[in-house]
């Protein structure tokens, strides 16, 4: 048999080039099922504009089962949603993505689902977001998470700012949306003599007027059954009808779980542009409420100075910076005298357990107004009370950071900068073109 066609050159070049290709298939082959399987990207925009905020990452690692996000729309929209929708499955294995063309099955119309719906279902539980942001699409995730309703009970009647207040600074609407924003349900309680069984959270924000003993009393006793409460106290000052005095009751029930209230207003004699009653907080202690706030600064106006027993059942939360001190009395117009002044960081806020129960207390109640979660630092303080009411409930997997803003990053240049910008693009650059060209002709001429 001849075998000689085996040694040809022909057929060894034949054979290299065979294995070549198998070669390059089986890697590109290989890529793309490796590419397929873990499919990453790197955000390379200033402010991670198309990136999952820390916020949404720390839900969706609180998953136990499988979630189902079902979008649809036709094609066009299928496309445009695949890319914001597809970040969440890349975050979670346990994200299962559906994009359904909503003209190969019109029969969901009847069904009460259009062009552009987004359903989430976890479970059981089925919730739909309104649209296809990322808060809407998270905040709709925590809901169907959240086992069981939660309701948040604001006791009104003593000069409390009100949930129901969207057009004063002092109301606390903002407060409402947020909380609703995040699977808690919220009502008002007028000078209750008993505790609604629908409460979860008893919040306190405020009161201007002491409480009467038996609500103290009842308050008390629903937290160390193991309620959950939390407490914002206001400084107490001075006007025509009176004030000054505080509310003993309520700081003596405060004084019993391990938190001193002091009747005083600080002020930070480093903070003129918002007001010096306006305090910076950004030195946070190690309890799960604030463990993950340190780079966020907070902001708390007109609030009152905590003391907190170690050994009691309560911890601080945060510090007011080295350069807060207390007014010397309650009664305007208020003079500061930094020299003579008691000097901080003072406490602002404390959280702990009392008997069963869980709660938080605050020297101030106008952190989550409606001026301070609608200003540039509102989402922080949005985190920190959502972190705070997510703790009291005993919902941990459900705490969160403050998500990223946006950065607004154009150029703005006066008139003199733009003019030579103009200058330089129209006239310099092209002449110096031209004597470049004209130096190259001239030495080889």
């Amino acid at each position: 048999m001849n075998t000689s066609w085996i040694k040809a050159r022909q057929t060894k070049y034949g054979l290299y080039i065979t294995v070549y290709i198998l070669v390059v298939i089986a890697v590109v082959v290989g890529a793309n099922w490796l590419a397929n399987a873990n499919n990453s990207t790197y955000d390379t925009t200033a402010n991670k504009r198309f990136t999952l905020s820390d916020a949404t990452k720390q839900t969706l690692s609180g998953l136990k089962n499988d979630l189902t996000i079902s979008y649809f729309d036709r094609p066009a929209g299928i496309e445009n949603a695949r890319a914001t929708l597809g970040r969440y499955k890349d975050a979670s294995s346990k994200i299962k993505l559906k994009m359904i063309d909503s003209e190969k099955e019109p029969e969901l119309a009847a069904q009460g689902i259009h062009a552009g719906s987004v359903l989430i279902q976890y479970g059981s539980k089925r919730e739909e977001p309104k649209s296809l942001s990322e808060t809407e699409i998270t905040t709709a995730i925590k809901r169907a998470m959240t086992g069981s309703v939660r309701t948040a009970c604001f006791i009104t009647g003593s000069g409390e700012a009100s949930i129901a207040d969207t057009q004063n600074a002092e109301g606390m609407a903002y407060f409402k949306s947020l909380m609703e924003d995040n699977a808690i349900k919220t009502k008002e309680l007028s000078m209750p003599t008993k505790m609604d069984d629908a409460c979860t959270i008893v919040v306190i924000a405020g009161p201007s007027v002491d409480y009467a003993q038996p609500q103290v009393d009842m308050v008390k006793k629903f937290v160390e059954d193991g309620g959950k409460a939390l407490i914002m106290f206001a400084p107490s000052i001075v006007t025509k009808t009176g004030g000054g005095k505080g509310e003993p009751a309520l700081e003596k029930m405060a004084a019993d779980w391990g938190v001193t209230v002091d009747n005083v207003l600080l002020y930070d004699e480093r903070q003129p542009v918002r007001g010096k009653t306006f305090l910076l907080a950004g030195n946070y202690g190690t309890h799960a409420v604030v463990k993950d706030m340190g780079r966020y600064a907070t902001l708390f106006p007109l609030s009152r100075s905590l003391n907190v027993t170690a050994g009691k059942g309560l911890e601080k939360l945060l510090d007011s910076s080295d350069t807060t001190h207390q007014f010397d009395g309650l009664k305007p117009p208020f003079e500061d005298h930094p020299d003579k002044d008691k000097k901080g960081p003072f406490a602002l806020a404390a959280a702990g357990t009392a008997g069963k129960g869980r709660v938080v207390i605050t020297g101030s109640s106008e952190w989550v107004s409606n001026r301070v979660l609608g200003s540039q630092l509102g989402p922080n303080n949005a985190a920190l009370a959502l972190n705070m009411v997510n703790w009291l409930t005993a919902d941990e997997s459900l705490m969160t950071i403050p998500a990223r803003e946006p950065e607004d990053r154009r150029i703005m240049l006066t008139g003199r900068q733009l003019t030579m910008v103009a200058i330089s693009s129209v006239i310099f650059l092209p002449l110096m073109v031209i004597v470049s060209g004209f130096v190259v002709w001239w030495k080889r001429r």
